[in-house]
């Protein structure tokens, strides 16, 4: 098993890792709740959500390459077992996205090694990719074996004061709200200002295969 180092930044192109807002309470009320006084406490996470895109957890070779007969199908993997890690702790807030590939082959009759490039992309507030690397994993299948496993991990970093709210829109989302108040039945999240500045301090970390333009009509086709 063969697996490439982890991702870097080059230079101000950093995998940025966010902030990703919840609604919760206060005092003894649970999470998701409504706040009889109206007020609703911001839980924020520096760590992201870390997710697979829909279309690129799978990925089939063929061989031909251009052919899509099920006699040319070489080999076929899924990532899994996808998992991170997050040190926030100072100025940057570093989150590392490990998984799992597995592997499977049709001919066996020698060892070999199967490289797969893969990506880790940032977005940011849902739709804007603001980094993106790529990287390579290695499943080798000693001889006579059909399936081989892989291990690989990438690295996102974020500054802290891009996953942070001004202080403005944490006090908006954060003040108790008592009945009679002009605004008490007022989610803050349903101001455009708002929600605007929570999706702009928030992130996302996905991980998928990098797959070409024929191999991503595959996935949704079949």
């Amino acid at each position: 098993m063969r697996v490439k180092a982890p991702l870097r930044p080059r230079g101000a192109a950093w995998l940025t890792c966010g902030a990703v807002l919840t609604l919760g309470l206060g005092a003894c009320a649970k999470q998701g709740e409504l706040d009889a006084s109206g007020g609703i406490t911001a839980v924020r996470s520096a760590c992201p959500a870390v997710a697979v895109p829909a279309g690129t957890g799978d990925v089939t070779v063929f061989d031909p390459p251009a052919s899509r007969d099920a006699a040319a199908l070489d080999v076929s993997a899924t990532l899994t077992d996808v998992t991170s890690t997050c040190q926030d702790v100072g100025d940057q807030i570093v989150t590392t996205v490990d998984f799992q590939v597995q592997a499977r082959r049709v001919r066996t009759d020698g060892p070999r090694d199967v490289a797969l490039p893969f990506f880790v992309t940032v977005v940011r507030g849902g739709n804007a990719v603001v980094a993106k690397r790529i990287g390579t994993v290695t499943v080798h299948f000693d001889a006579g074996q059909a399936r081989g496993t892989a291990r690989a991990q990438g690295n996102a970093y974020v500054s802290r004061a891009a996953a942070t709210l001004p202080d403005a829109i944490r006090e908006r989302l954060t003040r108790r709200r008592k009945a009679g108040d002009e605004d008490a039945a007022v989610d803050p999240l349903s101001q455009p200002e708002v929600r605007q500045a929570v999706a702009t301090a928030s992130f996302e970390a996905l991980v998928g295969f990098q797959l070409t333009d024929a191999q991503l009509r595959y996935n949704a086709q079949r």
